[in-house]
């Protein structure tokens, strides 16, 4: 340093100061700092307990293969958060970023830049993630199960991850499914949890059938496929029931009546002709719409607070709430009956 900014350090108070270089490499020194550190990848351990499994897709040869080749062509433009190792003094975990870090080691990269998050935790991780889509269901449930074997409430669960108790719910459901169903998950032919639920509530009632059904291999499952089968069941029961006749207990003689208890064969009233349904009038309307890139259906037994808003549920989730009609778009019109 010349004598002319030794001078001019000095009148700023700085003489003592010393050589600040060694400071742009040492991570204690920018801990604190609003930038993010450049740490070595030999440092850094992914967290055994973060909640993507090593079968997620983002995980696969291929995917990280596409990352590190964007890495060795750009580097890695969004930091990594992690934690210090409690018990590696030295070291970190990752919080959030083992897709990068692990692209950046295929990358043959020696250090990624990162930022230190201490006050993290596994609740943070799964938000982070179902924000971006990166959760399968099964990762989701998993989660949520090992949430509810701690004691955790199923409604302080969907608080912490910011979704509704009927999201948590339906996860739940996948923990423990009947096997015929379970094998359609694992095996990946179905992913949707929606359809999941609707499929575990149709075995509930009609499993000989439902697993007739899925045992056809051309079959898909999908929400329109299950809600075409539960109206089937529902109708077959219902036809079912109705060919039953009740029977009666003669107060007397304890005989069971099949025809109507004492009655002459000439008392029988007429039985009355059904009624023509009319093909052009829904029995009970179900109206399709999309918001915010998501199906839903107007709740129309809900009164909304103002003129212009309705109630809406959206298809995925079951999440309720209140919007302004002129950001839904209508879809269609259903006949729910």
């Amino acid at each position: 340093m010349s004598v002319q900014k030794e001078q001019k350090m000095e009148g700023l108070g700085l003489g003592g100061i010393g050589d600040l270089s060694g400071l742009l490499n040492d991570p204690e020194s920018t801990r604190g700092g609003a930038g993010p550190l450049e740490l070595a990848l030999d440092l850094i351990d992914e967290d055994p307990n973060q909640p993507r499994t090593e079968d997620n897709p983002g995980f696969s040869k291929s995917s990280l293969e596409e990352l590190a080749a964007t890495i060795r062509h750009r580097g890695v433009k969004t930091p990594i958060s992690v934690r210090e190792n409690q018990d590696k003094p030295g070291r970190f975990i990752i919080n959030h970023g083992a897709r990068r870090f692990r692209g950046s080691r295929i990358a043959e990269k020696e250090t990624i830049p990162a930022f230190i998050d201490n006050d993290y935790n596994e609740a943070d991780q799964v938000i982070e993630n179902l924000h971006r889509n990166e959760l399968t269901a099964r990762e989701i449930a998993n989660y949520i199960g090992r949430e509810l074997a701690k004691g955790v409430k199923k409604g302080d669960i969907a608080s912490a991850i910011g979704k509704s108790a009927a999201f948590v719910s339906q996860h739940v459901t996948l923990l423990d499914l009947p096997e015929p169903i379970s094998e359609a998950f694992n095996s990946g032919r179905v992913n949707d949890v929606t359809v999941i639920n609707e499929l575990v509530k149709a075995y509930k009632k009609n499993p000989d059938e439902v697993i007739a059904w899925q045992g056809d291999d051309d079959q898909e499952l999908t929400r329109g496929s299950v809600k075409l089968l539960r109206e089937y069941l529902d109708d077959k029961r219902k036809h079912e029931d109705e060919e039953l006749a009740p029977n009666t207990v003669d107060a007397f003689t304890g005989q069971i009546d099949a025809e109507g208890g004492d009655q002459e064969e000439d008392e029988t009233p007429p039985k009355k002709e059904p009624k023509e349904q009319d093909p052009d009038k829904l029995k009970k309307a179900i109206i399709m719409v999309r918001h915010d890139a998501r199906m839903g259906r107007l709740m129309l037994n809900r009164r909304p607070s103002t003129d212009g808003w309705a109630w809406i549920k959206y298809e995925d989730d079951g999440h309720e709430f209140e919007a302004d009609l002129g950001t839904v778009e209508l879809m269609a019109l259903m006949d729910g009956a």
